[in-house]
């Protein structure tokens, strides 16, 4: 098991819950105003609707942890015998729905999340898939990949994604997650402190990490959160890199497995 934790003490539940429910409804401003839910996305052999359905999937499965955990394990056998292709072919069956009972779904599960997440005691842990969880990393957990589905959608339609606030959940996700980064590439950690410094969507800069820290980090903050959940090539951002440890970080960077 690996431990995402690090330090995530900047996220507060009752700033970071507002800001996933925001970007949910977002999202489905955008896609109820399309008829067409057959569009592809830039994620291979998945339309509109394989995100929805994705998303959806993976809100009942964040219900089941918090509301039943004892039946998570349902989640993780079903998980484990469809193997590498369970996100595809849970997306599939979501997809295959009509596209009014999908969006439905997805419109329940977002609330059930919420009400979820809100509830749960910050120190009560529960399962999730090789880890156990609380609401303090899983709110901006659902934010960020609600956020980097979404932006599959947007670019598969054309239409612009205005960065927001909300993005510093999903860069702070971003840093923390050096060492998953560095863990999934199957290289040893640099020991040396990071320093990451973000131009936020309203001009402030987002900093982590000490001041005089040699490895460095610089870019906004939309091509950092672009670059960290895979939805764009390093060499399609304005990122730059201080330092070997660094340039390496940006090449190899996730925040998931």
């Amino acid at each position: 098991m690996l431990d995402y934790g690090l330090d995530l003490s900047e996220v507060k539940r009752d700033i970071a819950l507002p800001d996933l429910v925001a970007e949910g409804d977002e999202l489905d401003t955008l896609v109820s105003a399309q008829d067409d839910w057959t569009v592809p996305t830039p994620a291979a052999g998945w339309t509109t609707a394989h995100q929805i359905a994705h998303l959806a999937v993976a809100d009942a499965n964040v219900v089941i942890a918090i509301r039943t955990p004892e039946a998570f394990d349902d989640v993780l056998k079903h998980a484990e015998a469809a193997g590498s292709r369970s996100a595809d072919l849970d997306a599939d069956a979501g997809a295959a729905k009509p596209r009014a009972v999908l969006l439905d779904e997805w419109r329940a599960g977002r609330a059930e999340v919420a009400a979820a997440l809100r509830d749960v005691p910050l120190d009560q842990s529960f399962p999730w898939f090789g880890s156990e969880l609380t609401a303090t990393l899983m709110v901006p957990l659902r934010l960020m990949e609600t956020w980097a589905h979404g932006q599959d959608v947007f670019d598969a339609l054309g239409v612009p994604h205005p960065p927001t606030g909300r993005l510093r959940h999903v860069a702070a996700l971003g840093v923390v997650g050096r060492e998953l980064s560095f863990y999934a590439a199957q290289l040893p950690t640099p020991a040396e402190p990071f320093r990451v410094e973000l131009k936020g969507p309203d001009g402030d800069t987002w900093a982590w990490g000490p001041e005089d820290a040699v490895q460095r980090v610089q870019g906004s903050a939309f091509d950092f959160c672009l670059r960290v959940t895979h939805r764009r090539p390093l060499a399609e951002t304005d990122l730059t890199a201080i330092g070997a440890d660094a340039r390496k970080w940006l090449e190899i960077a996730r925040v998931f497995l």
